[in-house]
């Protein structure tokens, strides 16, 4: 028998009946028609749910500042956002002369491309039969998919860095680098607050976690890494109060100054697809994915196409999140925007991790309650860092300072001499002198005008 027929014998079976096949199975089983239409349908999900953020956006900033948003273009002004969009390509495209052009042109694409990409992994439903056919609400159910949607969504930084560079202006630059940093202080955050799910759940596959999660929802049996997954992913995006690298009074534009037309269209794109990514992909780790909170795996609140709309729900509240802080919160400062990530989150999550894991190992060998060392590790966790925010830092004492009111006015020194006169006086002084010891000049010519000569 040959190998490809040893395989289909038991998916064969399975669909006989015999035994139900897994997510994976089912979509190794899809045709080939079936696998474009899933993935022509994620790529679209990005752009669209982009066209009805902006305008969302808008209206519900306008709405929290008393004011109206747009309202000209379409009915209530929804139809803004699409405007916008078809204006954008059409627009002039203005390119510096100093820009390396090359890196120009490819820096939006690899902002914009992994952000679509990620969408692959995420389940966004059960078992469903999609013209005869059945298969899941997924595109690819991989062992690692966590790690590949991490991937995806770390990518797109070296696109704003490229940008920054490539722009050849100091403005882009500097806003590049400071998008560097941020990811670079955050994604560790991120990746340490995933740890402690992967540890609960057991299985890095996006699929295996949410099936995990029918006895109950992570975000509040591991809620301090929940808080700071919502922290690390405003950061990750580049999103109000994290939005340092687009820091319109400090840096402009930040890194898409130099960038107009489609290009900028495609900045826009990223940042909006990567919001709606980190908001699956929160979903689906805390919020149970697409399942229906306090009714069994078998409800028919959980079959069917009824959990596609219980996910995108968890996903719109996670992305309104998003935008009450842009409509609330002034931006930070940088000082205290590192310092919240690498002094704050980071050992927190190592903290929590070391919790995790002793709860877990404890639980397998028995005789011990998950409920209690969660409560217990939890209360630890908050007074460590309630030590950490409240024990005050090391000053460092500087010579070389101006001494300081109350009022942060630099004050002159009490032993402050005034200099009688200053060098430009000096040398003022010094010209007029040597102006009136050189003799005037007399010129052959007498002072009736006559050439001298009788």
């Amino acid at each position: 028998m040959s190998p490809l027929l040893a395989q289909a014998g038991p998916l064969l079976a399975q669909q006989a009946g015999e035994e139900p096949m897994t997510r994976a199975q089912l979509l190794a089983d899809d045709p080939l028609w079936l696998i474009l239409l899933k993935a022509v349908v994620i790529l679209l999900i990005g752009p669209i749910l982009t066209i009805f953020l902006i305008v969302w956006e808008r209206k519900a900033v306008g709405r929290m500042q008393n004011r109206p948003g747009p309202n000209r273009v379409g009915p209530g002004g929804y139809l803004q956002s699409l405007a916008d969009a078809i204006k954008l390509p059409f627009k002039e495209q203005v390119i510096p002369d100093t820009a390396d052009r090359k890196v120009y042109f490819l820096a939006p694409v690899l902002s914009a491309v992994p952000a679509l990409i990620a969408l692959a992994a995420i389940p966004f439903g059960p078992e469903v039969s999609i013209f005869g056919e059945r298969t899941v609400l997924q595109l690819v159910d991989l062992p690692v998919g966590v790690l590949v949607i991490l991937a995806c969504s770390s990518i797109g930084v070296y696109g704003i860095v490229l940008a920054g560079w490539s722009s050849g202006s100091p403005y882009p630059l500097l806003g590049g680098l400071r998008s560097a940093a941020q990811v670079i202080s955050y994604e560790i955050a991120m990746g340490l607050s995933i740890v402690a799910v992967i540890l609960y759940s057991g299985s890095l596959s996006t699929g295996a976690i949410v099936d995990a999660q029918q006895g109950g929802w992570y975000f509040y049996l591991l809620i301090p890494s929940f808080v700071i997954y919502l922290i690390s992913m405003v950061g990750e995006t580049n999103r109000a109060p994290f939005d340092l690298p687009e820091a319109e009074s400090e840096l402009v534009g930040g890194f898409h100054t130099e960038y107009s037309s489609m290009k900028f269209a495609m900045f826009f794109l990223a940042e909006y697809v990567n919001m709606v990514i980190v908001s699956a992909f929160a979903t689906t780790l805390f919020l149970g994915g697409w399942k229906f909170p306090f009714v069994a795996a078998d409800n028919v609140l959980n079959t069917g196409w009824w959990p596609v709309l219980w996910f995108f729900a968890k996903t719109f509240l996670l992305l309104f999140g998003f935008i009450w802080l842009r409509g609330t919160l002034p931006r930070y400062r940088y000082d205290q925007f590192m310092k919240l990530g690498w002094k704050v989150l980071v050992p927190a999550n190592l903290v929590w991790i070391m919790v995790i894991a002793t709860v877990r190992a404890l639980q397998n060998s028995g005789g011990f309650s998950t409920s209690k060392g969660l409560i217990i590790g939890g209360v630890v966790l908050v007074v460590i860092v309630l030590l950490a925010l409240l024990l005050p830092e090391k000053e460092v004492r500087d010579t070389d300072a101006v001494p300081v009111t109350g009022s942060d006015y630099p004050l002159p020194p009490l032993d402050l001499s005034v200099p009688e006169t200053t060098p430009r006086r000096k040398a003022l002084r010094a010209k007029a002198r040597t102006s009136k010891k050189q003799p005037e000049a007399v010129s052959a010519a007498g002072k009736d005008g006559t050439d001298g000569v009788l």
